[in-house]
């Protein structure tokens, strides 16, 4: 078997032969070389340039390691192995950015476009190499099993919803293989706060993927952690939720999509072929658009970004009384707010963004609120509540520093936020 090494930035050398390393050869995969991992935040932190493709690699690194140590026969390696490379696919340019607005456009997000290459429903064309489904088929490795660990379906049984006292339930087989592609200690998210924390220069990132590994375990068909790595997994979520609130959601990046997904939005254009762009061809072709697409990505390619003018977080909203922020979350929500807005001080609504990310951040990142972790202690299982005051109080705290926020052109941010603040809550 012919084998391929790359050096990875954070985990060293990555071996991928096989299947995996035809995988990486496919287009589908090579465009992810051209995607950015943190979508804009480049524009806040320089460093953060790495792709999609960078973390794809390493979470079939993380998810060998874990195959590993769990024990799992080669089949099972296989599978996640595929899964883990492939999970990230199906993602548009600048990643999770434009998520919201795409799924609003197709009814369709990453995971969903994800198991259709997997599976064989979409291509890239013009290809002079396999597609995605028959380099699986043609090393015995099932693509209908691969894409069924990618997505989480409605359906499927959690590991947050068995009874921790009914220790003789039975569990699905092939459930823990789908925990360690989707779940709340995933080979994915280890990856990425490990590699983002590294680009961006944040230190809140850092976390012990070691002992994490060396504390994993399987008990009814469930992944679950020994006792002895509550400290390494408490330590994972604190990581998870600084990166949210430090760099996931800093406030410029923040409107730097906000100004990238509004310009997708008003985008009058089908986007059928956004699967196969990469983020430089995609901003070409908004480009092309003219008018206010073409303006949005000037400001953006010489960072002349609005500006915050105004922000109110849950407890502000609660004391009112009147806020539903799933409703407000709404994009036919939002976009009728920035009107009502904008027509207070007779200005185009392009100049008014608005951010609910209530809905947003369950789309994207859907396990961001799990701390759902089975703890095993001489062979009986709890939540990792029971041990860990810290993960409870976790599970509490805001996966984003606002509830609402405001932006516009710095010269009208005293006059919006005083229309803005009329319209939300009054007075």
């Amino acid at each position: 078997m012919t084998y391929k090494t790359i050096q990875d930035t954070v985990h060293g050398s990555v071996k991928l032969g096989g299947p995996f390393l035809e995988l990486l050869d496919c287009p589908e995969m090579q465009r992810l070389s051209q995607v950015k991992q943190l979508g804009l935040a480049k524009l806040v932190f320089p460093g953060a340039n790495h792709t999609r493709l960078e973390h794809s690699i390493g979470a079939y690194y993380v998810a060998e390691k874990m195959a590993e140590s769990l024990g799992l026969d080669e089949d099972e390696k296989d599978l996640v192995k595929a899964a883990a490379l492939l999970h990230d696919v199906g993602h548009a340019p600048f990643s999770h950015t434009l998520e919201f607005i795409i799924e609003d456009k197709t009814g369709k997000d990453h995971m969903d476009v994800t198991q259709e290459l997997i599976k064989g429903g979409r291509a890239i064309q013009g290809r002079d190499c396999p597609t995605i489904p028959e380099i699986l088929e043609n090393h015995d490795i099932d693509p209908e099993k691969v894409a069924d660990l990618i997505k989480d379906e409605p359906d499927r049984v959690k590991i947050t919803d068995f009874n921790v006292h009914d220790e003789q339930a039975h569990f699905s087989e092939e459930k823990y293989l789908y925990q360690m592609i989707h779940g709340s200690l995933d080979v994915d998210q280890l990856d990425y706060l490990i590699r983002d924390s590294h680009y961006t220069g944040a230190a809140h990132g850092i976390i012990d993927i070691e002992r994490l590994l060396q504390t994993v375990e399987l008990h009814n068909g469930n992944l679950v952690v020994s006792k002895g790595g509550v400290p390494a997994v408490e330590g994972m979520l604190v990581a998870r939720g600084l990166m949210y609130s430090s760099v996931y959601f800093h406030k410029t990046a923040r409107i730097a999509e906000l100004m990238l997904t509004k310009a997708v939005d008003k985008l009058r254009k089908k986007l059928d072929y956004i699967y196969e762009m990469s983020d430089w061809q995609f901003l070409s072709f908004l480009e092309r658009q003219g008018g206010y697409q073409e303006e949005t990505v000037e400001r953006l390619k010489y960072r002349q970004l609005y500006k915050r003018c105004l922000t109110l977080s849950e407890e502000q909203l609660e004391e009112e009384g009147k806020i539903d922020l799933e409703d407000m979350g709404e994009l036919e929500n939002i976009r009728n707010l920035e009107r009502t807005i904008a027509s207070r001080k007779k200005i185009s609504e392009n100049n008014i963004l608005v951010d609910v990310p209530y809905e947003q951040v369950k789309l994207s990142e859907p396990r961001l609120t799990k701390t759902g972790i089975k703890i095993l202690d001489d062979g009986h299982i709890s939540d990792l509540g029971a041990y860990s005051p810290l993960a409870r109080a976790l599970q509490r705290r805001p996966t984003q520093p606002w509830a609402i926020m405001v932006s516009c052109p710095n010269e009208w941010r005293e006059e919006i936020a005083e229309a803005a603040r009329k319209e939300i809550i009054g007075g």
